[in-house]
C-alpha cells in the first residue's frame, strides 16, 4: 500500500480538493511547554508541538458552514494546508476554545472540558493520580498519556483510537482472539469531522485482508488476502516491493495465531497519509509543496461507483460524471447543502407524492446493474409485471427480463450506463404530474405548426449564419484574439461553446475535459485546469505559448487558451474516436485489429520521441497511459496532456519535485525520488504497450492466482510463446514478427534501471524494424514475483534477429546516442 497521499484524494474530498480549513491555533502564543500535565492545560489558541516539529495539537475550525464548531486535534505542522490527522471530539464540537480546555483531570485522565466545565471528551482510563500523568505528542503523530515517573509506562495512545487517517509507521493491529482492532471512519462531510458512513478495518474473521464497510455492517470491498507480497486485489503494491535503494516505501504484513498487523514505512522525507474518504474510498495521498496540494495516487475501490449506496436512495452514480452522483428523474436532492459538501447519503426525495393508483406512471431508467434487494413476482409479460407493481402502493419500481422483479421502498445503487456496460432497464414509479401526457393535436393544427415552424427556422438559420460569421471573425480573425499561433478565448464564450461545460469527456489529475463546438461548427475539447496553475498570468501565457508552437502528427493540437482571474483553460482539437482505453477495455466494444494496434504503438512512440528530442526544450510527458492516447477518425494516435507536467531543460538530472503520473504506469524512480528523465516516459510507454498487446489492464486479475501481467509477459517472452499474450479477441490474427518485436520493446522499456531502457527514438527504430534487440532480462521487481525460482531470462544471440538489421545490446541501450540501421 502507498502512503496516504496520491490516492488522488485531497484532504478529505474524493479527488482531493479538500475543504477550506480555517485554523485558530497560533504558534506564537503556544504553551511554554510541549506537554499537558496537572499544572499545564491547553485552551484558546495555545498548542503543543512534537519534538521534531512534525505535528501540532490544538483547537481548530473546519469550513465556513458552522463557525461555532471547534475541535481539538492533531494536525500536520509542516503542511501549509490545514490537515487534521486525528480529532478527539469529532462528534462533540465545542463553541468557544477560549472557554474550553484540554487538561489532566483529578483522576489522571486527559479530558476536554467545554462551557461551564462540562466534560466533552475523555481518555476514560481507570483512575490514577493526576500528578502522575502527562500528555505529549510524538513526531510519529501519536498523542500519548504516560506515567510521569516512568516514561516507559504508556497508559493511552491516540493510535489505538484513530479517526479517518492512517500514517506511515503505524501498526494496524487486529486481535484475532477478540476480533477487535482499530477502525478508520470517514468524516461525515468535508465540513464535519463527525463519524461518517464509511469505515475500514482488518477483517475480524482473521483473514489477512482489509475490508471496507458501509454503516459498519455491509462489506462492499476488500483488498483480497495477503499473498506474501501484496494484497490480491491490489497488484499495484508490487511497485513497493523493491530494494531499499530503489523505492522509498516498504510494506509488512504479520500474522500469527493471535494477531494480524499491517504497517507501511517511508524511507524518504515525503509527507504522506492514508484515509478513508467521504467518498467511501481508501485513499493514499502525498503532499506536494510546489502545488500546495495533497495529490492522490491510489483510491480503492478503483471505481467510485463500486462504493455501496454512495448516492443514497434514488440517487444514480455515473463513473464518468463530475460530480459522480445525481438524482433520477422525478427526484431532487433531499439535502442540497450536504450534497454540496460531498455527502449525498441522504439521497433524493420525490418531487411529487405518489397517488397510489392508476394515476401513477413508470419511467424507464437504464442502469449498469439492478438496484439491491429485488423481489420476484409471478408475471408472464412486461405488462403483467407493471400491473402487479402498480397494484401495490409500496412497489416503487420493477424490471422484466424474462422474469419479473419488483422493489419496495428506497432504490439503492443505481448506476448510469458507461461505455460497453450491460444494459439493465428499471421502471421507476412516479406521480403522473412528473410525467405529463403530450397533448393531442388535430392533423390540421399539426400541419399549421409544422409550416410555421419551418418558416421560422429558415429565418433563424439565415440570421444565425450571419451572426456566426461575425462571431468567428471577432474571435478568430483579429490580432486581439490571438497570441502567437493560439487563439485567446473568453471564459464566457467557452461556456457557451460547451453549453456550460455540460458534456464531460473525461478527466485526470490536471483537470476535466468537456466537448464544445466553435462558431464554424468545428468540435473542440476544452480542458479546465485544476490546481495545476499557481504561477502568474504572464508565466502561464509564456508556457502555453511554448506548447502552442509544438506541432506533430502524433500530438493533439492546442488551438488556444483562456486565462481570466483564476480560470485557466486549454482548447484542443476534438478526437472523434476518443481515447485508447475505451477501445481496449470497454466490454462489448469491437476488438481493434492488430495492424491498428501496431500503428498506434509506432505513432505514440514517434510522438514521445519528438517531445524528448526534437522540441526546443525537452518535454517529459510524465503521464503516458491509454487514457492520454487519443484517436482521430482514422484511428491515428495523438498524445494528449503533454507539456502539462513541468518543462525540463536539456539537463536531464534535474528533479521534478511535483509528483505526477498514474500508479500502474509510474517508473520506479518516481517512488524513490530519483531524478526524472525521458526514460520515465519509456517505462510508462512499455506498460501501455503491454496493455495494447493484451487488451486488458496490467493490474487486472481473473483469479486469485492470476499473475501480474508484466510478470506473465516477461516469462512468455523467454519461453517464445508471445502469441499467448495477444488479446484473445483477435483469435491469433497478428503478425508474429511484429508481436514479438512489440513484446521485446515493452519488456526493455519496463526495466528497473532506466539506463537499460531504450530511448523513445530507439523504440521507434525497433518497431519499424530498423533495429533489433535481444531478449531483455526480467526486471527485478517482476523476477521477485515469479513462482518458479529457476526461471531465468537470457539474452538471445544477436545474430538470430528479425531480418538483416543491427542488433541492439544492453550496453548500447545504456548509451544516449541513437543507433541507426546499417542498411
Amino acid at each position: 500500500m502507498a502512503s496516504r497521499s496520491d490516492l488522488s484524494l485531497s484532504s478529505h474530498s474524493p479527488t482531493l480538493s479538500f475543504l477550506l480549513f480555517f485554523v485558530c491555533v497560533n504558534a506564537t502564543l503556544a504553551l511554554a511547554v510541549d506537554y499537558i500535565s496537572s499544572s499545564h492545560s491547553l485552551s484558546g489558541n495555545q498548542t503543543i508541538t512534537s519534538p521534531g516539529g512534525n505535528f501540532v495539537l490544538g483547537f481548530f475550525q473546519v469550513g465556513e458552514q458552522s463557525p461555532s464548531r471547534h475541535y481539538i486535534g492533531i494536525l500536520f505542522k509542516k503542511v501549509s494546508k490545514l490537515t487534521p490527522i486525528w480529532v478527539a471530539n469529532r462528534n462533540n464540537p465545542v463553541r468557544d476554545p477560549a472557554t474550553s480546555q484540554l487538561k489532566i483531570s483529578d483522576d489522571g485522565n486527559l479530558v476536554l472540558l467545554g462551557e461551564s466545565d462540562a466534560q466533552v471528551w475523555s481518555t476514560n482510563l481507570t483512575s490514577m493520580a493526576s500528578d502522575a500523568t502527562v500528555a505529549e505528542i510524538l513526531d510519529s503523530g501519536n498523542l500519548i498519556l504516560r506515567d510521569w515517573s516512568d516514561p516507559s509506562k504508556l497508559l493511552w495512545q491516540s493510535f489505538d483510537h484513530p479517526t479517518d487517517t492512517w500514517l506511515p509507521g503505524v501498526k494496524f493491529v487486529m486481535n484475532k482472539v477478540t476480533g477487535t482492532g482499530p477502525v478508520l471512519t470517514s468524516w461525515r462531510n468535508s465540513d464535519d469531522p463527525a463519524a461518517g458512513i464509511f469505515s475500514v478495518e482488518l477483517d475480524p474473521t482473521g483473514l489477512t485482508q482489509f475490508i471496507l464497510l458501509w454503516n459498519r455492517s455491509k462489506q462492499y470491498w476488500s483488498t483480497g488476502t495477503w499473498n506474501g507480497h501484496f494484497f490480491n486485489s491490489v497488484p499495484e503494491m508490487t511497485a513497493y516491493r523493491q530494494d531499499p535503494t530503489v523505492v522509498n516505501v516498504s510494506v509488512e504484513f504479520f500474522s500469527n495465531s493471535t494477531t494480524n498487523y499491517f504497517v507501511y514505512e517511508l524511507r524518504g522525507d515525503m509527507i504522506t497519509r492514508t484515509i478513508i474518504d467521504i467518498s467511501g474510498q481508501l485513499t493514499q495521498l502525498a503532499w506536494v509543496e510546489e502545488a500546495q496540494e495533497w495529490i492522490r495516487f491510489l483510491a480503492l475501490p478503483k471505481k467510485q461507483c463500486d462504493v455501496y449506496a454512495l448516492c443514497g436512495p434514488f440517487g444514480s452514480c455515473n463513473e464518468n460524471g463530475l460530480p459522480f452522483c445525481s438524482c433520477i428523474k422525478g427526484f431532487s436532492e433531499k439535502s442540497p447543502v450536504d450534497w454540496q459538501l460531498g455527502d449525498p447519503r441522504q439521497g433524493c426525495a420525490r418531487n411529487s407524492p405518489l397517488q397510489c393508483g392508476k394515476d401513477d406512471r413508470f419511467f424507464a431508467i437504464s442502469s449498469t446493474r439492478l438496484p439491491d434487494d429485488p423481489r420476484s413476482l409471478a408475471a408472464a409479460s412486461v405488462e403483467e409485471c407493471e400491473l402487479s407493481c402498480l397494484q401495490n402502493c409500496s412497489c416503487t419500481a420493477y424490471s422484466y427480463d424474462g422474469g419479473c422483479s419488483a422493489w419496495y421502498g428506497d432504490l439503492l445503487n443505481l448506476q448510469e450506463l458507461s461505455d460497453g456496460s450491460r444494459r439493465e432497464t428499471v421502471y421507476v414509479r412516479l406521480a403522473a404530474s412528473d410525467l405529463p401526457m403530450p397533448r393531442r393535436k388535430t392533423r390540421r393544427t399539426l400541419e399549421l405548426v409544422v409550416v410555421g415552424a419551418a418558416a421560422a427556422l429558415a429565418l433563424l438559420a439565415s440570421a444565425l449564419v450571419l451572426f456566426l460569421r461575425q462571431l468567428g471573425r471577432r474571435e478568430l480573425g483579429t490580432d486581439e484574439a490571438t497570441e502567437g499561433n493560439l487563439v485567446v478565448f473568453r471564459y464566457g464564450d467557452l461556456q457557451r461553446m460547451t453549453r456550460n461545460f455540460s458534456e464531460r469527456l473525461g478527466g485526470g489529475g490536471f483537470g476535466s475535459v468537456f466537448k464544445g463546438t466553435l462558431p464554424d461548427s468545428a468540435p473542440i475539447a476544452v480542458k479546465k485546469l485544476r490546481s495545476l496553475v499557481h504561477q502568474g498570468e504572464k508565466q502561464f501565457r509564456n508556457e502555453v505559448s511554448t506548447l502552442g508552437m509544438i506541432q506533430h502528427v502524433n500530438l493533439v493540437r492546442l488551438r488556444g487558451f483562456c486565462s481570466e482571474g483564476n480560470k485557466r483553460l486549454l482548447v484542443y482539437d476534438y478526437m472523434t474516436n476518443g481515447s485508447l482505453n475505451t477501445h481496449l477495455f470497454s466490454k462489448g466494444s469491437p476488438a481493434m485489429a492488430w495492424m491498428t494496434r501496431y500503428n498506434i504503438a509506432i505513432g505514440t512512440a514517434r510522438g514521445l520521441a519528438y517531445l524528448h528530442g526534437q522540441c526546443r526544450d525537452c518535454i517529459i510527458h510524465c503521464d503516458v497511459k491509454p487514457e492520454n492516447i487519443l484517436l482521430d477518425e482514422s484511428f491515428h494516435p495523438k498524445l494528449a496532456d503533454f507539456g502539462l507536467a513541468k518543462l525540463v531543460g536539456r539537463d536531464f538530472s534535474k528533479v521534478l519535485t511535483t509528483m505526477r503520473g498514474t500508479v500502474g504506469y509510474l517508473a520506479p524512480e518516481w517512488i524513490s525520488g530519483e531524478a526524472i528523465t525521458p526514460k520515465a516516459d519509456a517505462y510508462s510507454y512499455g506498460m501501455t504497450l503491454l496493455e495494447l498487446i493484451s487488451g486488458r489492464r496490467n493490474t487486472e486479475q481473473s483469479g486469485e492466482h492470476d499473475p501480474f501481467f508484466p510478470v506473465l509477459a516477461a516469462t512468455k517472452l523467454v519461453e517464445g510463446d508471445v502469441l499467448s499474450l495477444l488479446d484473445p479477441r483477435l483469435h491469433g490474427n497478428a503478425d508474429i514478427t511484429e508481436l514479438e518485436r512489440a513484446c521485446r520493446v515493452a519488456c526493455w522499456c519496463i526495466q528497473d534501471d532506466e539506463a537499460h531502457r531504450p530511448s523513445m527514438a530507439q523504440v521507434v527504430q525497433i518497431l519499424e524494424g530498423a533495429l533489433e534487440v535481444d531478449t531483455p532480462p526480467t526486471p527485478r521487481k517482476l523476477q521477485a514475483l515469479l513462482d518458479d525460482s529457476n526461471t531465468k531470462c537470457f539474452s538471445s544471440d544477436s545474430s538470430s534477429g528479425l531480418g538483416s538489421t543491427k542488433a541492439l545490446s544492453t550496453s548500447q541501450i545504456e548509451s544516449t546516442s541513437l543507433i541507426s540501421s546499417e542498411g
